[in-house]
Order: C-alpha cells, then structure tokens, then sequence
C-alpha cells in the first residue's frame, strides 16, 4: 500500500471514530417549546368526557417519558360543559385528580353556555370545580389556539 493510500485510510478512520464520539455525545434533542394540545368536548356524554381525560393523560405521560413538556387544554362549551360542573359533572373526580397532579392541563369553561344554564335556572349560574377558569366565547378560543399552533382534537 502506498504511502499516500494509508494516509487517507488513516483519515477516514479518524473522521468515523470522531463521528461515533459525536453520535454517542450528542444530548438529546428536547422541542424549543413544549407541545400544544387543545381539547374539545361540546357533548354531554360521560364516554366522551373520559376520552377526553384519557387523551390527556396519554399525551402528557407520552411527551413526559420523552424527556418534553406538553402544554394541554380542555376547552368545554354546549353539552360538555356539564364535565366542569360542580354538581353534576360525571369525571368529576378524576378531573379533579387531574387539577392536583397535572400541572400541565388545564381546564376551560364556555361562558356564553354558562349564561345559557343561568337564563334556565332563574339567573344562577351553575358552580364551576375550582380550578376551571372561564372563557367568553369557547369556540373563539379554541380557533384562538389554533391560530398560535396549537393542536386541536375532538375525541
């Protein structure tokens, strides 16, 4: 082998053992900024309201064992509102499991479908689970979110 031939394997060796050290160096890549999901539910129906925490859960332990953060809102509004009621939501255990141990989900009432349930109960407008904040307009936000990147699912 000639002088110039062994010169030149030595340098590709060089070049793919420093491209394993980089390769194996390397940190792992982590998104600039976390995931954004929103959530709808505008039905009442205690199967769809449990997809929609199960979604939630899901995603949030996904992204987490990645090493990521998620960002994830669920946006109630119509027949679905009755999710975040407190005196009639059918998850409302759960849901509140999730207020307390997932910081990263958060929880968010129509408040035109509020005023909607307090013009049919003589002007009292039904109790939210502490924690779940309001919004005027349910879809507007939802379309709001979109508009950032969020995205938005209808489990």
């Amino acid at each position: 082998m000639s002088r110039g031939q062994a010169s030149r394997r030595g340098l590709l060796r060089g070049l793919v053992a420093a491209a394993l050290v980089v390769t194996s160096c390397a940190a792992p890549t982590r998104a600039a900024e976390p995931h954004k999901l929103a959530l709808q539910i505008s039905d009442d129906d205690p199967v769809k309201m449990r997809a929609v925490l199960d979604v939630a859960a899901n995603v949030s332990r996904h992204y987490s064992g990645q090493g990521e953060d998620a960002e994830i809102v669920v946006v109630a509004f119509n027949g679905g509102l009755d999710m975040l009621l407190e005196d009639r939501s059918p998850v409302k255990e759960r849901l509140v499991n999730f207020l307390k141990s997932m910081p990263n989900v958060s929880f968010i009432a129509c408040g035109n479908t509020l005023e909607t349930l307090a013009a049919k109960e003589e002007g009292r407008r039904p109790p939210l689970i502490k924690g779940v904040s309001v919004t005027q307009v349910g879809v507007a936000a939802l379309m709001d979110l979109a508009e950032r990147n969020w995205t938005i699912v209808r489990p």
